[in-house]
């Protein structure tokens, strides 16, 4: 979450939003998925929550190209690919956006409408591993209602049978090669969304469970109801975080941001501090976004020999971006030595400092473990975090 465009040669799974229609129906002098909803552009809060995702390697948004400052408002603190323009009609600007990634080559793509806000990670779940068996996947309601044919007079022409019938929503997901065809053997055609590209094409497009929520807004009274989910008392949620990294050679090890005086050193991939590690780990844990390897894989140079804050700053900020505030982080450091009392205080301060949180809601504890295990034995220490968040509803 550095507020810059993200660079990248390769990506396994990307998000592709949409978000270049001109629809005023919602009323304002702007687009729709540049409105206010809860204090943030209605379309921030699919990209933030397609950014936190752990599955989901690079997200791009497909916009007009008039819209450019207010998608920049939009995406400020997002780490996003550099937005692609759109066309005419929507199918125009997901054949395009498809195309935009084409240097990518990724394996999938989740196609999203920037106008549902909602989305959750429980939905881009299940689309994504119905992925594993099939070239397309959308979320889907089963439909309720009984449905009526109008006859073109305002009377009722027919009682339309609605077994069988579902509501579909977005994320669409596909194999990125079988949609892109797809689309280019479809342009000039007026297909209602890009399952039913894929389905022109011959492809079988599985249904996953949607979510009630994951609703769009396109009238007056969809953007009221959606501002009616932000005038509760929200949504709390507790992660937890465990570390464990074992002593090398050197003279200090590094906790909490800290630079404490031993005979060891922590040994690991980045400085080691298994203090921030643990605490990065307890916020991806409250907003189920994965952990530290997951965003910043050890496998990558870069981040060898890297500063811990580095991650505790990008989860905080990924808490930020979902519109929620850290309420308390709890930290227990286990070890036999070094001693950590006459550092917790200067720990506690730093980790607040990072995440710009009050001292007083960063709790730090220490205990030994009776000499028992490889931390008794003083082969290495362990840190346990809990993380609490406050998300809107």
């Amino acid at each position: 979450m550095t507020g810059e465009i993200r660079e990248r040669t390769s990506a396994r799974r990307v998000a592709l939003v949409v978000a270049a229609g001109r629809g005023h129906r919602v009323g304002g002098q702007i687009p729709k998925q540049y409105l206010s909803l809860g204090g943030r552009p209605i379309l921030r809060h699919a990209l933030a929550t397609l950014a936190a995702h752990p599955d989901v390697d690079a997200v791009r948004v497909v916009i007009h190209p008039d819209d450019r400052p207010l998608y920049d408002q939009a995406a400020t603190g997002l780490d996003l690919l550099e937005p692609a323009p759109g066309g005419a009609e929507r199918q125009d600007s997901v054949r395009l956006g498809l195309e935009s990634l084409a240097s990518l080559a990724p394996e999938h793509v989740l196609i999203h409408d920037g106008a549902r806000p909602f989305l959750s990670m429980g939905v881009i779940d299940r689309v994504i591993a119905a992925l594993d068996t099939h070239p397309g996947a959308i979320p889907a309601l089963p439909q309720a209602d009984t449905l009526k044919r109008d006859d073109g007079a305002g009377l009722i022409g027919g009682t339309v049978e609605r077994a069988g019938l579902w509501r579909a929503q977005t994320p669409q997901g596909f194999h990125y090669a079988a949609i892109l065809d797809a689309h280019r053997a479809a342009a000039g055609q007026a297909l209602t969304d890009d399952a039913a590209v894929l389905e022109a094409a011959g492809g079988r497009v599985a249904l996953v469970a949607g979510a009630e929520d994951n609703g769009k807004v396109t009238t007056p009274d969809d953007l009221r109801r959606a501002e009616r989910r932000f005038q509760g008392p929200g949504e709390v949620r507790v992660g937890n975080g465990f570390d464990v990294h074992a002593f090398g050679p050197g003279d200090h090890v590094i906790l909490g941001g800290v630079r404490i005086p031993h005979t060891h050193a922590l040994m690991g991939h980045s400085d080691a501090d298994v203090a921030l590690h643990a605490l990065a780990d307890a916020i991806y844990g409250a907003l189920a976004a994965g952990d530290i390897g997951r965003h910043f894989p050890p496998s990558d140079d870069r981040w060898k020999g890297a500063p811990s804050d580095v991650f505790l700053r990008h989860a905080g900020a990924l808490v930020q971006a979902l519109g929620g505030r850290l309420v308390h982080l709890d930290l227990t450091l286990m070890c036999e030595r070094p001693k950590i009392g006459p550092y917790r205080a200067a720990i506690a301060a730093r980790v607040a400092d990072i995440l710009g949180l009050d001292g007083g809601r960063v709790s730090v504890k220490a205990t030994t473990t009776e000499r028992l295990g490889f931390t008794g034995r003083s082969e290495g220490m362990a840190a346990q975090a809990t993380a609490t968040v406050s998300l809107p509803g």
